[in-house]
This record gives structure tokens, C-alpha cells and sequence, in this order.
């Protein structure tokens, strides 16, 4: 978009995991069909990113030339949300496969296909 900013809230600090779609089925499919205990099991990358390295990325993997401004009056929300991953490798050896670039190009590839069907 043609944007002159976009504001983030926070300061950027905070950090996030994030997880491909096609990662989660298959985790979610694994832990179906090989996991059988009721201890929870959380599924992740096991790769965290900052919120201000995050925007960063999306900004240039989708061309953004804008200013990205951190709004600083604005809560961070929690400084951080990573998963421990280990049982889900240890029970059913799950490991997520598709990068974090990877995954975040194709998803800015999907919506932008969903954004120009709709034109």
C-alpha cells in the first residue's frame, strides 16, 4: 500500500514464535496418531523474533517504503512468547520444516493472491 507510515505498537522489544500452517497440521496429524497421554504438548518453530525485526521483514518483503513508527505510549504486551518444543520431538518427532522467511513470504503471497481476486 501506498501508505506514507505504518505504527506499531510498543517499542519492539517484545519477542513472538511463530508457527507455518502446514508445520501445525502436521504436528497437529503426529501427535493424532502417535501421541496417546494426556500431558500437554505445545507445537512451535522453536525460533523467536522481535516484534521490531518482525514489522522490519514484512515491511521489505512486501515493498513497504514507508516509515515504520513505534509508538512508544502504546503497550508492548508480553515480553515474550516462546514454546518449549522439546516433547513434541521427544513423543512423536515433531520438528517444524518450513523457515520463518519462507513461511511469512508465502503467507504475504496467499493474502496478496486473496487481495487481487477480490479486484
Amino acid at each position: 500500500n501506498n501508505a506514507p507510515s505504518i505504527e506499531v505498537w510498543g517499542d519492539g522489544s517484545p519477542t513472538r514464535e511463530f508457527l507455518f500452517v502446514e508445520d501445525a497440521a502436521e504436528g497437529i496429524l503426529l501427535a493424532t496418531e502417535k501421541y496417546n497421554k494426556s500431558e500437554p504438548v505445545n507445537l512451535g518453530s522453536g525460533m523467536e523474533i522481535s516484534i521490531k525485526d518482525l514489522v522490519t521483514l514484512i515491511a521489505r518483503l512486501t515493498g513497504f517504503q514507508g516509515d515504520l513508527v513505534f509508538d512508544t505510549s502504546k503497550p508492548n504486551g508480553q515480553p515474550r512468547r516462546q514454546l518449549s518444543v522439546e516433547r513434541a520431538y521427544k513423543e512423536f518427532g515433531f520438528k517444524a520444516h518450513v523457515g520463518f522467511e519462507e513461511g511469512l513470504q508465502r503467507t504475504i503471497d496467499w493474502y496478496q493472491a486473496k487481495l487481487d481476486a477480490e479486484k
